[in-house]
């Protein structure tokens, strides 16, 4: 009989994002990468052996009339603020202080995901995301990553497209 290593449990740990998409039956891989050093996206990207450009980070911002927005981006890319605070219909947008994160959408800093926030925001991907069968985000815990196509994530989290990057 085979022996269960660490590794083996690290793959076989399901995060709540997971749970999410089984429930909505949505088709998705996932990856583990929780022994490794990487801490950035394109860290990230290169451990996973992925393009940067398929991979997306989630960022929660807070605008001017203290509405909270989730913008997806690619891990390549900077979020633009000016286009982000258009794409949502405010007058500017900010991001929310790193202490904010966990009581706010019940994610730590690194492992935030668009999926499986405590409440629905409004959330807006890079328009790029359109043009890959699927994309990479977190899986709602630092080291885990999913991959899933857009038109299957439009089935858990209403979102719209946009030029959001600089």
């Amino acid at each position: 009989m085979a022996k269960n290593t660490n590794k083996d449990k690290q793959a076989e740990q399901k995060t709540n994002v997971m749970r999410v998409l089984d429930q909505a039956k949505v088709s998705y891989k996932h990856y583990c990468y929780a022994d490794t050093e990487a801490i950035s996206g394109m860290e990230v990207a290169s451990v996973l052996g992925q393009d940067p450009d398929q991979v997306f980070k989630t960022l929660v911002l807070v605008g001017k009339s203290g509405e909270h927005y989730v913008f997806v981006v690619p891990v390549n890319k900077e979020l633009d603020l000016r286009k982000a605070a258009k794409a949502v219909g405010e007058k500017s947008v900010e991001m929310i202080k790193s202490k904010e994160l966990l009581p706010l959408t019940g994610y730590i800093h690194g492992g935030c995901s668009p999926i499986g926030m405590k409440k629905r925001f409004t959330t807006v991907l890079h328009e790029s995301a359109a043009e890959y069968e699927t994309i990479m985000f977190s899986a709602g815990r630092i080291g885990y990553q999913v991959q899933v196509a857009p038109d299957d994530l439009k089935k858990i989290i209403p979102f719209s497209l946009a030029d959001i990057t600089d």
